[in-house]
């Protein structure tokens, strides 16, 4: 009876957790092995001394995630025929795998560049849209997702003053950095960015849906099988171009070339005697004339 009891009370924690999309996903034609790694509560000592040792404030809203599980991990398989591949998976680091964006050098040579030496003002950035994040200390960057290395969901501090001591960084946003090294902002907050996350079930590249570039076709093929309606109502989809959906017009896929009309076979007309005769008669005189040429 304990058993039951304490498999119940998990299924019930993982529904309240999840958002109940793990029984949206069973539901689902083709979709098998959705896996949920249980993880413990983070301690709050390990909460302070990562403020300490970041000179962050961590969201209230994060750090009450971070109290109920430390990290998060849901992923799922889909059938294909009789072969089994992996689709959605949703990551957030543990507190101890929320480390700063790599700072390392980008070539193993001396003197190579650094991300902070790639950092540059981009001109073209929209004036009504948020302040992009900085490689420098001008922003503080936190990895919440490797995204399986389609680019890194990031926690960012904006606007960070290195030289005040003892002013920790408290306002954050969450955004997305691609391969080649360009921002795309998400959401404002730690719960809009989780409600996505759910919301797009995992899906490969669903961040790439807030980029100017969008997913490949592949990541469009299986968000099309599994999401349609929020796939295709993206508005960050361009829909001035030709619309992903292919639409069959029968009249115009199987129109086949013009054919010319086929002339009707004339019918032999009755010629009576008297016209036989005639017609013979012009044909002997014609010859006639020939002849007499």
């Amino acid at each position: 009876m304990e058993e039951v009891k304490d498999e119940k009370t998990f299924k019930g924690f993982v529904d309240r957790l999840t958002l109940g999309i793990t029984r949206v996903l069973e539901n689902l034609p083709g979709v098998l092995d959705v896996r949920f790694a249980e993880k413990a509560p983070a301690e709050k000592r390990c909460l302070l001394s990562w403020e300490q040792k970041n000179n962050c404030v961590l969201p209230e809203d994060l750090r009450d995630f971070y109290l109920t599980t430390d990290g998060f991990m849901l992923a799922w398989n889909s059938k294909l025929e009789n072969e089994v591949v992996p689709v959605g998976c949703m990551v957030i680091n543990s507190v101890a795998q929320l480390r700063p964006l790599i700072q390392s050098n980008v070539y193993s040579l001396p003197n190579a560049p650094t991300l902070a030496d790639l950092d540059f003002d981009n001109d073209l950035q929209e004036s009504d849209g948020p302040e992009q994040p900085h490689f420098d200390c001008r922003s503080r960057i936190f990895e919440l997702d490797p995204c399986n290395g389609n680019g890194k969901v990031c926690l960012v501090y904006k606007s960070c003053s290195p030289g005040r001591v003892g002013v920790m960084a408290q306002q954050c946003e969450v955004w997305f950095l691609d391969r080649s090294l360009f921002w795309h902002y998400l959401t404002p907050s730690f719960t809009a960015y989780y409600r996505l996350m759910i919301t797009h079930l995992g899906l490969p590249e669903w961040q790439c849906n807030f980029t100017p570039y969008g997913p490949s076709p592949q990541a469009k093929q299986w968000a099309a099988l599994y999401q349609p309606l929020t796939f295709y109502g993206d508005p960050h989809l361009d829909t001035s171009s030709e619309p992903l959906l292919n639409k069959l017009d029968p009249a115009k896929a199987f129109r086949g070339k013009a054919k010319p009309p086929t002339p009707k076979k004339k019918q032999p007309a009755q010629v009576p005697a008297s016209g036989g005769s005639t017609a013979k008669g012009q044909g002997i005189s014609w010859r006639h004339g020939v002849t007499k040429r």
